[in-house]
């Protein structure tokens, strides 16, 4: 039993249309709804999704929202807010109101100086109500979430697309192995294992997992066998390979180190991450 933790949904089709994506990207611009996931992972497995949402824009939150109403595929949702924005616990508050609100997504470069004073004010918001954060980051940023992590104890937070690394096949970047080393000995910083084909550095992306291995055998070391997640990057992913790809490949990974390691890998890591709901 697959959860797949990072998906994406829009219609370009509503009368306000959609911030992103582009409506000059050829293979992302066009509706993408539940069915259209379904009919990819469920012949995979995948039996529920924690929608990530990429829009900006304030009522996209209550959109996707409205969406999972009549869709018990969703499990949850992470939102999108702007945690400068001084309205911030008041529209946390609004949409947590709805269990299926699971947390936040925003990039590690907005907490830059958050680890001290006021500006931590919105992570301790989220970690009171019981909500996470996730963050799009760059290797550079990991210090920044080290001393996060470390001063608020009790917020979740999981690390999006691999935390920036490029892929090359070779063992990666050694600064970046030191970083996630060092998120890693904090308990409350998961790493999503995302966007995996996308951070190949060869065109196309390979498809044989000894390619990706020494990354991830790097945040195997890190995170170990409770903290890391899976999920998909869709529709990103499928700029640079099918989603049967994308599985696949950490399958054959986490597989190989057990049964456990698989069931934690793609069900039990997300549910301590994110407290999904089970909506069957």
């Amino acid at each position: 039993m697959i959860i797949d933790t990072h998906t994406h949904y829009y219609d370009p089709t509503r009368p306000e249309g959609v911030p992103w994506p582009d409506p000059n990207d050829e293979v992302l611009y066009r509706r993408v709804l539940p069915d259209d996931f379904k009919a990819l992972a469920v012949p995979a497995g995948v039996v529920g999704t924690v929608v990530v949402e990429a829009s900006p824009w304030l009522e996209d939150n209550q959109w996707i929202l409205d969406l999972a109403a009549d869709e018990p595929f969703i499990v949850g949702f992470v939102g999108n807010l702007d945690i400068g924005d001084d309205a911030f616990v008041q529209r946390l508050d609004r949409f947590a109101a709805n269990p299926l609100y699971r947390g936040i997504r925003t990039h590690a470069s907005k907490l830059v100086g958050s680890a001290t004073n006021a500006s931590l004010a919105p992570l301790r918001a989220l970690a009171e109500r019981d909500l996470q954060l996730d963050l799009l980051l760059r290797p550079d940023d990991l210090s920044t979430v080290a001393a996060i992590a470390a001063e608020l104890p009790d917020l979740r937070i999981v690390l999006d697309h691999l935390a920036g690394v490029r892929i090359d096949g070779a063992a990666p970047n050694a600064d970046w192995v030191a970083g996630i080393q060092s998120v890693g000995e904090r308990e409350n910083v998961y790493m999503k294992v995302s966007a995996l084909v996308e951070s190949a550095d060869d065109t196309p992306p390979p498809d044989d997992v000894a390619y990706y291995a020494p990354t991830l055998d790097a945040l195997w070391s890190a995170f170990g066998v409770d903290r890391l997640i899976y999920g998909s990057n869709w529709p990103v992913s499928e700029r640079y390979a099918p989603y049967a790809t994308v599985q696949r490949l950490v399958e054959e990974y986490f597989t190989s180190k057990g049964d456990e390691a698989r069931r934690k890998y793609f069900r039990d890591n997300s549910r301590a991450a994110y407290k999904w709901m089970d909506r069957t």
